[in-house]
């Protein structure tokens, strides 16, 4: 499975979120820290997501090696939490997708996930 799965069923159903301890921020920057979670080059400048004392957001990353080709996970998630009216930012990596949400909502958000990993088909 060094693809990782496509089955939206199974994805859902196997998500396994795990909350990170760590507060994100995203910043602008010239540069890349060390400890860069996720670096994204745009016209602009480097979007640098890093942990940070002061940062705004959580980590939410799901356990399940999804495939980057998968259809509907992002989506479902996405209306999962947009039901609950809690924003979500998605970074996909190669074998983990990567939710960044509001802290203070965190444990709503991984709530919001866990219902519809049960309520999954």
């Amino acid at each position: 499975m060094a693809d990782g799965v496509t089955d939206l069923a199974f994805l859902l159903k196997e998500m396994r979120p795990e909350l990170s301890t760590y507060r994100y921020a995203f910043t602008v920057s010239d540069s890349a820290p060390s400890n860069a979670f996720a670096v994204i080059r745009e016209d602009e400048g480097l979007t640098v997501i890093a942990p940070s004392e002061t940062g705004e957001w959580a980590r939410i990353s799901l356990s399940v090696h999804s495939s980057l080709s998968a259809v509907g996970l992002s989506a479902a998630m996405a209306k999962a939490l947009a039901d609950k009216h809690i924003s979500c930012n998605i970074v996909a990596g190669y074998h983990h997708d990567h939710l960044f949400v509001p802290w203070p909502r965190r444990h709503d958000a991984m709530a919001a996930l866990a219902t519809l990993s049960e309520t999954a088909a």
